[in-house]
């Protein structure tokens, strides 16, 4: 038996400030949230090429939201290990057009976050339509990021890593992973807040995956409610990765949806507020049951 089950960890997000969005509220410590991954990029790890057309990422955004996904997160540039960085133009290209495109159709009410560590994505997509900035670097990348952010008054989700895709799982000795991690992801809070940032609108992800063994990703997600004094929103992206493959012994990371709900399952009793997910429809019946376990919520 783990040592250290969470007993009611959940309740401290309810301290953290609601946010409303395009007439959606988050009400942290009350549910958990789905952010659907929409990636519009030939070369990401298990839905390269799915999706790079505008017609495609229209429709697997339609989809997602039917689904349950409260934010639709879109990115066009493979964060996968050794993935290749592409240029701003095609980063620009491949985002900007079907943030326009979403906020015209259908689910124009959708909120959508916007995967880069650009600040001229960023920005383009955030005039395009986009709410949330949504950067795996911490904005650490782009120093232009965090004034970029502050100037465009939206949310921030800030994640640890280290390298870059191209080189972090080279990166992964660490003395004290999760003081390590808590210590990096303060840094960059304290940083977002001098460039004028709110508090209340920065998003925690310990960057499960990135430059991370599969031990650490499971010590991450034992160790989540660490990371709760730090005042934010937790955003947690497990879904699909190749700890969980490796730990089910399979290759296929479409066919890792089972363990990908059983690493939710874990994320939400141990305290996180947002998962970043590519199969919304199971993963919110995931949430739903998980919530009515370890939430205090009414039934």
């Amino acid at each position: 038996m783990i040592s250290g089950l969470p007993n009611g960890s959940n309740l401290d997000s309810s301290a953290l400030q609601p946010w409303k969005l395009r007439g959606q509220a988050f009400d942290w410590g009350k549910q958990t949230y789905l952010m659907g991954v929409l990636n519009v990029t030939p070369d990401s790890f298990s839905d390269g090429g799915q999706f790079n057309t505008l017609e495609a990422a229209v429709k697997q955004a339609q989809r997602l939201v039917k689904e349950g996904a409260h934010i639709l997160d879109v990115g066009g540039q493979s964060t996968r290990p050794q993935a290749d960085t592409v240029s701003l133009s095609e980063e620009l290209n491949r985002v900007v057009p079907v943030v326009q495109a979403l906020r015209i159709a259908e689910n124009q009410d959708a909120i959508i976050s916007v995967d880069t560590t650009r600040a001229a994505v960023a920005k383009a997509a955030i005039e395009a339509g986009a709410d949330i900035v949504n950067d795996i670097s911490a904005a650490t990348y782009d120093p232009e990021m965090l004034p970029i952010v502050s100037e465009l008054k939206v949310p921030i989700a800030l994640m640890h890593i280290r390298g870059t895709p191209k080189t972090m799982q080279q990166l992964t000795d660490y003395a004290d992973l999760m003081a390590e991690i808590y210590e990096f992801l303060a840094r960059r809070v304290d940083a977002a807040v001098a460039a004028g940032i709110a508090s209340d609108q920065i998003i925690l992800d310990p960057g499960v995956g990135f430059a991370k063994t599969c031990e650490q990703n499971l010590e991450i997600l034992r160790k989540l409610p660490q990371l709760r004094s730090l005042g934010c929103p937790i955003l947690v992206g497990v879904s699909r990765k190749s700890f969980i493959g490796r730990i089910l012994d399979q290759p296929n990371p479409m066919q890792r949806v089972w363990g990908t709900a059983a690493a939710c399952s874990a994320a939400i009793a141990f305290s996180a507020d947002i998962l970043r997910v590519h199969d919304v429809a199971p993963m919110r019946d995931v949430c739903k049951m998980a919530d009515a376990i370890w939430r205090p919520i009414d039934l």
